[in-house]
């Protein structure tokens, strides 16, 4: 199987394998903190949104055996087919916690390395295994404790599994960093945003103006609250053009897989730009849709994830979920996304209501607001103080996505022995 590595059954390497307690659980603080799947988020244990239940349970189960100890790792085996094997460490908190019925907590026997063991279990030679003894149901998937227990995988000796073990959770050190500085990043441009969209700038000094607060003559009541007494609150349909996407024909594949984006509501992430698209289309594609320009808002308004925004960076189409804002100005074009992803998903929600499947069509959509400065320098300023930010976050995103690579690449070389581990 693999060179220089003796097979065994993961099984081998646990000392223990249990299931959590199935209950309905409460969203007061009734006891004790359960950790469920969503808890789990790259591989980190994440305690913003905890679960509850009973200390003393009420249909008489010992919750003692269901306390978390440091080591124990948490593994999703019943949920969707997308969080089958989602997993992670527990290192502690700062009270007991107990787990739910769709995670295995798993210890390592005594002869070897709980977090080696977590990272074997995080390889794509274990979660391909995972996958494939996974079984799918109407409503969930899941895998049997027999099957999981028999994947096989290399036996390693208890020397090298800590030095491997060491060289990953050094990776992992500089990818929590990492994840530490967009967010922070992500924090003071939320922030920035409040504030240079509330209060405005002063164009001689370049500074924020004073409070409402210290100066309530600088300031006016808008439909969006108070903005700086020389701004205004424009219509979308004001700021430029809106189109609404289309979709090709999928009957004729002449229309598809060329180099020319089609942006679905998939395609827009968190991130400002839009630069890769799962689908795209051809010359001919482009000739029969609604072309979009470099440059143009992006924003979903329809479905589940309406709101969403993003700034096209090529010629590209949409699909009919996406609504697309060319500016007038384009020099202001980053001033104006901006203040489109902070004043239109409210709006949009509002506008969507409570439908099954929220939807907003262009001439409601071309109606939502945004605030304005009649000066064109101090758009300028704005957008630009806040794209530095955008890129900021960009670069660590991508230095992000390159440390993730290096770790996988790492991982699965040290198991397989391509990269060999001397233990001194």
């Amino acid at each position: 199987m693999i060179k220089d590595f003796t097979p065994i059954e993961l099984g081998d390497y646990f000392g223990f394998l249990k299931s959590g307690l199935s209950r309905l659980l409460s969203q007061q603080d009734i006891g004790l903190p359960v950790l469920i799947s969503g808890n789990i988020k790259s591989g980190r244990f994440n305690f913003d949104s905890l679960k509850y239940w009973y200390l003393n349970d009420p249909q008489g189960a010992n919750t003692n055996n269901y306390i978390l100890e440091k080591g124990d790792i948490l593994l999703c085996f019943i949920n969707s087919l997308e969080q089958i094997g989602k997993l992670a460490i527990f290192n502690g908190y700062e009270r007991p916690c107990i787990y739910t019925t769709n995670l295995f907590r798993i210890k390592a026997k005594p002869e070897f390395d709980s977090y080696f063991l977590y990272y074997l279990l995080s390889s794509q030679l274990v979660q391909s295994e995972i996958k494939a003894i996974t079984k799918p149901a109407v409503n969930q998937a899941s895998f049997t404790t027999v099957e999981f227990q028999k994947i096989k995988v290399p036996f390693i000796n208890l020397g090298k599994q800590k030095k491997i073990a060491k060289i990953l959770s050094t990776v992992d050190n500089v990818i929590e960093q990492t994840e530490s500085a967009i967010a922070k990043y992500q924090a003071i441009k939320q922030g920035l945003m409040h504030d240079l969209f509330t209060r405005g700038i002063d164009v001689n000094t370049g500074k924020l103006r004073p409070t409402p607060q210290e100066a309530p003559e600088l300031y006016k009541e808008s439909a969006l609250g108070l903005i700086p007494k020389d701004w205004e609150v424009k219509r979308l349909c004001e700021i430029g053009e809106v189109i609404t996407g289309s979709t090709p024909s999928t009957k004729n594949n002449k229309y598809y897989d060329g180099n020319i984006m089609f942006i679905s509501p998939a395609d827009i992430s968190k991130s400002k730009l839009i630069k890769t698209t799962v689908k795209s289309i051809t010359e001919l594609g482009l000739s029969v849709s609604r072309q979009i320009p470099k440059n143009a808002i992006c924003v979903v308004c329809i479905g589940s994830t309406i709101g969403k925004i993003g700034l096209t960076t090529d010629l590209c189409t949409t699909n009919q979920q996406v609504n697309s804002i060319i500016p007038h100005e384009s020099s202001i074009t980053d001033f104006l996304f901006y203040a489109s992803d902070l004043f239109l998903p409210k709006q949009l929600s509002i506008e969507a209501g409570l439908q099954a499947v929220p939807i907003v069509n262009k001439s409601s959509f071309e109606k939502l607001v945004i605030p304005s400065t009649k000066k064109h320098k101090e758009a300028i300023f704005i957008g630009n103080k806040l794209n530095s930010i955008d890129q900021k976050i960009q670069t660590e995103q991508q230095a992000l996505a390159k440390y993730q690579q290096v770790k996988a690449g790492l991982l699965q070389d040290l198991l397989t022995g391509r990269v060999e581990v001397s233990v001194v």
